[in-house]
């Protein structure tokens, strides 16, 4: 019979076997939880595909590494065309961070300054605009009133027009408060920025985003968008009226222009971002400059908050039948991309949610939340019309069972969820936000407040 030596291994071996067990084991739990959290992603943006709420191509990428990529829905249902990462949107809004980027560019070429009045550059402007700065176009701080407030903009815009005849429909209008001493959102500012760029660079616009942005960091399924252009793999927008899609009518593209015509890829907005935070874009000093908040949350041609120590720098976009919505984290190097083709609020609220899931916030779904119950005798006193500080009024009427809210015309149904803190709570799955009623010292409900991702407006019942 073969005998055995007991062999004595030294404790130095031990401790490396150890280490290496120890590290497998860590490994292989970190892929677990990667794993779970790119489920966890796409199960969020899966989520906002219910009722038709949401078409689109999603992308959440963590420093260089991409965790989801993917197309939800259809680019054409009429051909039936599936979204996908090379999917071209329109993506409204967002244009405006380009323009702004460009103006900074011709900045450090030494052409312009954005501390300049914009007469500087414009001379034929009206005088009542001698003391607007870019910088406070670039902020949302002109006073200039916006474009699309004209009561017949809707049907003007279908049709193309000049600059010429675009600015005819606000530069005559008396400014909405004196330069600089307010915020208020205006798209007319960045028309005006982008008439600057043409004036400047003596090039049309679509020709400086093309040489200065889009050819150096590789967009190449990214341009200015043109009435009638041709352009393969471009989504069709829809309106989604009661959960049935219909094809949404477009608006002439020479009308949104600096201000909101372009149209990329979440491919393309990846290397957009990543181009524009890795130092490929712009200076040190200009990229601080585009990212620090003036009044309120406004940067130039984007939006910075801070929420519990950690900054959020995003902004959404949305014209006919298109949402978009792209936020960036600095640290640690969270980029969310959310394009869809259909009109609603979905994309700010999923995007929200992505960003909450990649900074380990515990994300609760629509669908996961339970309704408080509640009698048809409770709701009804929840009904009325209640004028809100936007200048929009809310709606809120009982149907069977539950609480729909009418806003601005688009019907938005409400998910009870007791009482918090002594006040009503209805849940907004649209917009992953929630609804507060306010009761007087009757009991009866005379003030609401609507809580959206840090943002809270009030209203009270007329």
């Amino acid at each position: 019979m073969t005998q055995f030596r007991r062999v004595q291994i030294p404790e130095i071996t031990i401790l490396l076997i150890s280490c290496v067990i120890a590290n497998h084991d860590m490994a292989a739990a970190q892929k677990a939880s990667e794993t779970s959290l790119r489920q966890r992603l796409d199960q969020i943006a899966n989520s906002y595909t219910a009722d038709n709420a949401f078409m689109g191509s999603v992308l959440v990428a963590r420093g260089n590494e991409i965790l989801l990529n993917k197309g939800y829905g259809k680019a054409n249902l009429e051909h039936n065309i599936p979204n996908d990462p090379d999917t071209k949107f329109r993506i409204g809004s967002l244009t405006k961070q380009f323009t702004a980027a460009l103006i900074l560019l011709l900045q450090q070429d030494g052409k312009l300054r954005v501390e300049d009045p914009v007469r500087k550059y414009l001379p034929d402007a009206p005088k009542s605009w001698d003391k607007i700065t870019l910088t406070e176009l670039l902020g949302h701080n002109s006073g200039i009133p916006e474009i699309q407030s004209d009561p017949n903009f809707r049907s003007w815009a279908m049709s193309p027009h000049t600059h010429a005849e675009e600015f005819a429909l606000f530069k005559d209008r008396p400014l909405n408060f004196e330069p600089g001493s307010k915020n208020e959102y205006s798209n007319s500012n960045y028309l005006v920025l982008g008439a600057v760029i043409e004036k400047v660079t003596g090039e049309g616009y679509g020709a400086q985003l093309r040489n200065r942005i889009f050819k150096p960091l590789g967009m190449n399924d990214s341009g200015e968008d043109k009435d009638g252009l041709v352009l393969p793999k471009r989504a069709q927008g829809y309106n989604n009226n009661d959960g049935r899609l219909e094809p949404a009518p477009s608006e002439s593209m020479s009308v949104p222009w600096s201000a909101g015509s372009i149209y990329s890829t979440t491919n393309d907005l990846l290397r957009w971002e990543r181009g524009l935070f890795g130092g490929k874009v712009l200076s040190q000093s200009s990229l601080k400059a585009m990212t620090t908040p003036g009044k309120v949350s406004h940067g130039f041609g984007v939006g910075v908050s801070t929420e519990e120590g950690i900054e959020v720098i995003d902004h959404n976009g949305a014209i006919e039948g298109f949402v978009a919505h792209l936020a960036y984290v600095p640290e640690p190097r969270i980029t969310v991309i959310v394009l869809s083709n259909v009109f609603g609020g979905a994309p700010p609220a999923m995007g929200n949610q992505l960003v909450e899931a990649m900074l380990g916030k515990t994300v609760v779904l629509a669908s996961e939340r339970k309704p408080v119950p509640i009698s048809k005798e409770g709701l009804a006193k929840f009904e009325g019309v209640y004028q809100m500080s936007s200048g929009m009024s809310f709606t809120f009427t009982a149907r069977g069972d539950s609480l729909e809210m009418n806003a601005g015309g688009t019907i938005v149904p409400l998910l009870y969820q007791g009482v918090k803190e002594g006040h009503p709570r209805f849940y907004v799955a649209m917009v992953d936000g929630e609804i507060e009623f306010v009761p007087d010292s009757s009991g009866a409900m005379m003030t609401v407040i609507s809580h959206q991702h840090g943002n809270n407006q009030s209203g009270n019942r007329r």
